[in-house]
């Protein structure tokens, strides 16, 4: 490059050292130099006149203007630039007029918006699922066209950590699942998805539950009111009958537990469950679930230990407080020996409230922790009359916590007892309703 220009500027000043000599020539030295100046100014201005032409409009002709030296070579060299940029523009065009083929190709909608909601572009699906029109939406605030108040306040609250259900603005029979995802300068890429079909499975699965529950309170409460009335004449029976009904008996008050827990299973999961949030005193609900448990422990000597915290106001629902904490407390007596300790412990600190249920029971081996909550889910697999529960007991315990915002911790090993912890975050904790009066602290041996 550096030998180029080094010949460019030789020629430049033997051009101008003839004009000198010409002027020279004919007794005008310093006029034939500034003639020669001028000239090579117009030749100049000329070329410039062409490249400047020529880029204005460069689509009309793909050849660069002809020229030698200097600008010949500038010429060449934008000419080159220019074909690359073309071939470069050409294959990017191509890439994105595939990738617009295949996203137009997919069920699931594709939106892309800017950092204020304005629609950029979408695919296809979603002009199907959300209604959108290319014709007249696009440039137009996403949120002035879904107006929906779950999707807008999911749009603004910039946490898409958990996806959004909603009905279709433009078509209310399909249930849409919708992503939104962050990139560049906050701007936003939503998906959205047709979850219609499995909408309609798990309603129908749930109705299927509540109805075939209700259907069978009916006659089995007759059942158990017939063999509650045999066995108080069971006396009157021979042995085998007797052993019969009292089989029979228990039976059926397990089935009645098992149809309980599913209708308030099932009403948890539809919300039907979810009363009025007020401000719950955990103090006295523990001391009440552990009475309760004194009762059910009977003879067999189980130790309960209470310690709540200064802080033990909660807000939520009381009654579904009660019937998760009730079931931690009643598995720690069904799975502990006689003469073992439950420890009922309530604190809170910088991250919210936590109550922790402990036992010195059997203890559960770790690779069942994570699929205790399921539905039915044992890790003991043995319907055991004496400890065998419904198996729907964590199932209740992890959707009232999700109803609180809460998430329950499991530590457990064999032998060595078993820590159900329920978390809290901090903003369910509340202070004391100012009519009632505290109740004392806890800590003592019960």
């Amino acid at each position: 490059m550096n030998y180029k220009w080094s010949r460019y500027l030789r020629m430049i000043l033997l051009f101008l050292a003839a004009a000198f000599l010409a002027g020279l020539v004919v007794g005008y030295p310093l006029e034939g130099l500034l003639a020669g100046l001028l000239v090579y100014l117009a030749w100049t201005l000329a070329q410039a006149r062409k490249l400047y032409r020529w880029l204005s409009n460069p689509g009309a002709g793909q050849e660069a203007p002809e020229s030698i030296g200097l600008w010949g070579d500038i010429f060449d060299g934008l000419h080159k630039l220019h074909r690359g940029h073309l071939a470069t523009q050409d294959r990017l065009l191509s890439q994105f007029n595939r990738i617009q083929e295949s996203t137009n190709a997919m069920r699931d909608g594709v939106v892309m918006t800017d950092a204020n909601g304005v629609l950029e572009w979408w695919n296809d699906s979603a002009e199907y699922l959300l209604g959108l029109k290319r014709r007249t939406d696009r440039g137009q605030p996403i949120q002035n066209l879904i107006r929906a108040p779950a999707f807008k306040r999911y749009f603004s609250q910039r946490d898409y950590r958990d996806p959004l259900e909603m009905n279709s603005p433009a078509r209310p029979h399909l249930h849409l699942h919708i992503q939104i995802s962050l990139f560049g300068e906050d701007e936003r890429l939503i998906v959205v998805k047709d979850v219609t079909r499995l909408f309609q499975l798990e309603q129908m699965r749930r109705d299927f539950v509540s109805n075939v529950s209700h259907e069978m309170r009916t006659p089995l409460t007759v059942i158990s009111g017939y063999l509650e009335t045999m066995v108080e004449s069971a006396d009157e029976l021979p042995a085998r009958w007797r052993r019969a009904l009292n089989t029979m008996a228990q039976q059926s008050t397990r089935m009645e537990a098992l149809i309980t827990d599913l209708l308030m299973l099932s009403k948890l999961e539809t919300g039907e469950q979810h009363g009025p949030e007020t401000v719950v005193d955990i103090q006295a609900l523990c001391r009440q679930i552990c009475n309760d448990a004194r009762a059910l422990s009977g003879d067999s000597g189980h130790q309960f230990q209470l310690d709540i915290g200064e802080r033990h106001y909660l807000r939520g629902d009381e009654d579904q407080l009660r019937s998760a904490f009730s079931n931690l407390v009643f598995n720690a007596v069904k799975y502990t020996p006689a003469g073992g300790r439950i420890s009922i412990h309530w604190s809170t600190n910088r991250d919210g409230a936590h109550l922790s249920v402990k036992d010195t029971g059997i203890g559960i081996d770790p690779v069942h922790i994570p699929r205790l909550t399921e539905r039915f889910y044992r890790a003991d697999p043995s319907r055991h009359k004496e400890t065998g529960g419904t198996g729907l007991g964590l199932a209740i315990v992890k959707h009232v916590l999700l109803n609180h915002d809460g998430t329950l911790e499991i530590r457990s090993e064999i032998g060595g007892g078993s820590e159900f912890i329920c978390h809290f975050p901090r903003i369910r904790l509340a202070e004391p309703v100012p009519a009632e009066v505290s109740a004392p602290e806890i800590g003592d041996e019960m």
